[in-house]
């Protein structure tokens, strides 16, 4: 019998015996409605299309400048910002230990300087921003509010997203800072400090979407992310912050594989765990506060080197899936990607997809077109079913962060890795161009190339920093941040106001690492 990609039964033929006793009504409710398994909004995009995003951000503040001023102008609603390595980990460009990484994997940020080149020019009241940042994601948020402000716009109009999501980080990514219970604090003064000051703000964006690139399979990849989720939203109440004061800016990301069935499915099954799990253990009574908002990216660990139009392909079958499921915004790969830094050309054609899928296709003319599908919601209930089985094993542990600790996740999702890498060697698992329909010869491709001269030109950058500032000033508001750290009080307002002096992101992590130290994993031992 054939099986999902989560090895589940995955049936030649479904009928009407597959949904036997289903309850529409109880199941799948009224789109905008609990349990929102139809969709989070009434008219979904039948009044306007879901935000097309576009991932970018490579070597210097200016280089990502001019390519998202192209986004923008080629119809992008939405920024989605890469940083490279020294900026997710808390590094300033001139450290030891960011030598060969500065604006490799995406923009280095090392102060407000360099955010305000950024985003020059951008209308950052006009366009929504997302950040791809998670350690140091209360740094790079306080920063983009510092850029808004000297162009005179004011906090409560800014619209966007940080990452935020540490969890995941210690479970698929590895780029963490501090230890779990440090780094709940800081998210939870996070939230704290965006219900005051930046209102309209997506404080976290809980991650599915790493862990599926790092082998999980859309049962672990939800269940895990779901996990995570609730771990912060014990956290924030732990911090006396009241449920729907902060969960209607929670918001989450998933990925989107070509296997488009289950991943209709998923998304699906996943908005009906969360608005059960918030209303019923949660005590949510804001039904904003049981909505999974969501963005998908589509799925950069199915693109191939081989042949790399045919990603083309791949991407608007993954983008049409997350529409069909429901999301909220959408990134799609550029084809190239899986050989090097998007070239502008492969960027343009990744919107144009979208563009396609809104306007050519006629998907947005209705909500939910597969509620009712034998199939879908046959697999719906198999993908729900078997997700709360796993988080059921998640909270057996203690919840996420000791199974983190434990390794649970990790491994779970490594086993399936490793069993997904053999079925492509075996050519099981058919991969168009890699192990099956390849050509003898490839033709020609010219990647895009980062300047090596960025890391001597970033140097140089923070050394006239330091040479025009105040210094003195400098390590007072730094002493601030360390004791905040070290009481109760919000750690954002002094992180504002060592970074309004242009303190350096690596300054005021320094600061951080100071009082809270830094997390090693039990098998780094």
């Amino acid at each position: 019998m054939a099986t999902t990609e989560s090895g589940l039964p995955f049936e030649a033929v479904y009928d009407a015996s597959a949904l036997d006793g289903f309850d529409p009504q109880q199941r799948l409710g009224e789109p905008g409605q609990y349990p929102f398994t139809r969709g989070v909004y009434p008219n979904m995009y039948t009044g306007r299309p879901w935000t097309m995003r576009q991932y970018a951000g490579f070597g210097t503040a200016k280089e990502s400048n001019e390519r998202y001023r192209e986004l923008v102008a080629h119809g992008t609603g939405g920024l989605s910002v890469a940083f490279d390595l020294p900026t997710q980990m808390g590094f300033d460009s001139d450290a030891p230990v960011a030598h060969g990484e500065v604006g490799k994997v995406g923009v280095a940020i090392d102060s407000l300087d360099d955010m305000q080149v950024l985003f020059d020019g951008l209308p950052l009241d006009e366009v929504s921003t997302s950040m791809t940042i998670n350690a140091p994601a209360s740094t790079l948020l306080l920063l983009y509010q510092l850029t808004a402000e000297s162009q005179g716009i004011a906090a409560s109009k800014l619209t966007g997203t940080i990452q935020n999501d540490v969890l995941k980080e210690y479970i698929a990514r590895g780029t963490y800072i501090y230890p779990p219970a440090e780094s709940l604090r800081l998210i939870s003064d996070i939230f704290a400090y965006c219900h005051q000051e930046i209102p309209r703000w997506n404080t976290i964006s809980i991650s599915g979407y790493h862990m599926a690139e790092a082998g999980a399979t859309p049962v672990q990849e939800i269940a895990f992310t779901l996990a995570n989720a609730i771990e912060y939203v014990r956290a924030a109440q732990a911090a006396g912050l009241a449920v729907d004061d902060f969960a209607p800016r929670l918001s989450f990301f998933f990925v989107a594989r070509t296997t488009l069935l289950e991943e209709v499915a998923k998304f699906r099954a996943a908005r009906r765990i969360w608005a059960r799990v918030m209303k019923e253990d949660f005590g949510a009574q804001n039904p904003k506060s049981m909505m999974l908002r969501f963005h998908t990216q589509t799925a950069g660990v199915q693109l191939t080197a081989q042949q790399p139009e045919v990603n083309l392909v791949r991407v608007a079958l993954q983008g049409l899936g997350a529409v069909l499921g429901g999301t909220q915004s959408l990134h799609t790969n550029s084809y190239d990607e899986a050989i090097a830094l998007p070239t502008a050309k492969a960027a343009r054609l990744a919107l144009r997809t979208q563009q396609v899928l809104a306007y050519e296709t006629d998907v947005t003319k209705t909500v939910d077109p597969f509620a009712g599908s034998y199939v879908v919601e046959s697999l719906t209930d198999d993908i729900e079913a078997a997700a709360l089985d796993l988080m059921r094993q998640v909270e057996d542990k203690g919840g996420a962060v000791a199974a983190i600790e434990e390794g649970f996740q990790k491994n779970e999702i490594e086993r399936s890795a490793y069993a997904t890498a053999l079925e492509i060697d075996s050519g099981e698992r058919i991969v168009v161009g890699q192990n099956r329909f390849a050509l003898d010869v490839e033709d020609p491709y010219e990647p895009l190339r980062v300047d090596p001269r960025i890391e001597a030109n970033q140097s140089e950058r923070l050394a006239a920093l330091r040479a025009d500032r105040d210094n003195d000033e400098v390590q007072r508001r730094l002493e601030d941040v360390r004791t905040a750290a070290r009481g109760t009080d919000n750690v954002l307002y002094p992180l504002r106001e060592a970074l309004r002096v242009r303190a350096t992101v690596g300054e005021v992590s320094d600061a951080l690492r100071d009082v809270w130290g830094v997390y090693v994993p039990r098998d780094a031992f």
